[in-house]
């Protein structure tokens, strides 16, 4: 008998893990954003922003980049191109929280900060609670996201 708990708990400890390995950590997103700040600093925005937005080198797991700039235009968008150009001030989270504008609030006030909201996992394309990490660079603001689970 206690050979097979011991089976079962290992396999659950493997199992969790393995369910961990699909997320990025916040150590990890805030690793991110600084990477695509330095990037920025190296090629310019245009180029970076277009790097971002194509997705190669810049996707890590559920961990992807957004670029805004101060007004809440959409830059770059590691997960939705779509969203490029296009002024998300007003959009609204499941529960109808602004949270672009409110976003855009912080990083006039704060050069570095943690937001919270509900957004659509990559992974899951369930509605989940996300944690984004966010810094202001001159005019734009850089931001990636984990997903609570």
């Amino acid at each position: 008998m206690d050979y097979l708990i011991k089976i079962i708990l290992f396999a659950l400890l493997t199992m969790t893990q393995a369910f961990a390995a699909e997320y990025g950590t916040a150590k990890e997103a805030e690793a991110l954003v600084g990477k695509a700040a330095k990037h920025i600093k190296e090629v310019g925005k245009d180029k970076a922003c277009a790097e971002f937005t194509a997705k190669k080198g810049w996707i890590d797991r559920d961990l992807y980049v957004m670029v805004y700039d101060l007004n809440g235009k959409v830059l770059a968008h590691g997960q939705n191109e779509k969203q490029v150009g296009m002024d998300m001030l007003a959009f609204k989270d499941p529960t109808g929280k602004e949270f672009i504008k409110e976003r855009m609030e912080l990083a006039k006030n704060k050069p570095k900060f943690w937001q919270e909201y509900q957004f659509t996992d990559p992974i899951t394309k369930s509605i989940k609670p996300k944690s984004v990490y966010c810094e202001r660079h001159d005019e734009i603001v850089v931001c990636s996201g984990i997903y609570k689970r």
